[in-house]
């Protein structure tokens, strides 16, 4: 009969890790497949004038400037450095592309209108709004002066 009583006590104790385990494993997914909430749109203080000087296929550099201000709306200047001193003035609207991480900026023409939002950086994204690469990746930076 003890014998019988032990194997009982051992089968409920084995039941019982195997159950705790099953938990913990199941705990451990969930972390796992938990999608991240932080994106750019909702964790950052985004508003703000971003410079910079971006390279430029027939001048020194275009010195920009972008202002995203809190009513979705957006001004950019620029200046081709070595060409003229005259300054471009543009301004539109943006939204939030599905990512929350990047902007697209209406209004703009013939030119670069998608921005990734960094900590204190807008980073120019190319024509079809993939991130730069290569030796000047770190030239489409603007910091955010305030």
């Amino acid at each position: 009969m003890k014998s019988l009583y032990s194997i009982a006590i051992a089968g409920i104790l084995l039941l019982g890790c195997e159950n705790r385990q099953s938990q913990n494993s199941s705990s451990e997914e969930n972390k796992i497949q938990a999608p991240d909430m932080h994106t750019s749109q909702i964790s950052l203080d985004f508003w703000g004038t971003y410079k910079g000087i971006v390279p430029c296929a027939d001048c020194e550099g275009i010195e920009t400037t972008i202002q995203l201000k809190e009513d979705e709306t957006w001004e950019m200047k620029t200046v081709y450095l070595g060409k003229s001193d005259k300054v471009y003035t543009y301004s539109g609207h943006y939204h939030w592309n599905d990512d929350g991480r990047s902007i697209h900026l209406h209004g703009v023409e013939n030119g670069p209108s998608q921005y990734l939002v960094g900590e204190n950086q807008l980073i120019q994204l190319d024509m079809a709004g993939n991130r730069i690469t290569g030796n000047l990746a770190e030239k489409y930076v603007l910091k955010k002066v305030n």
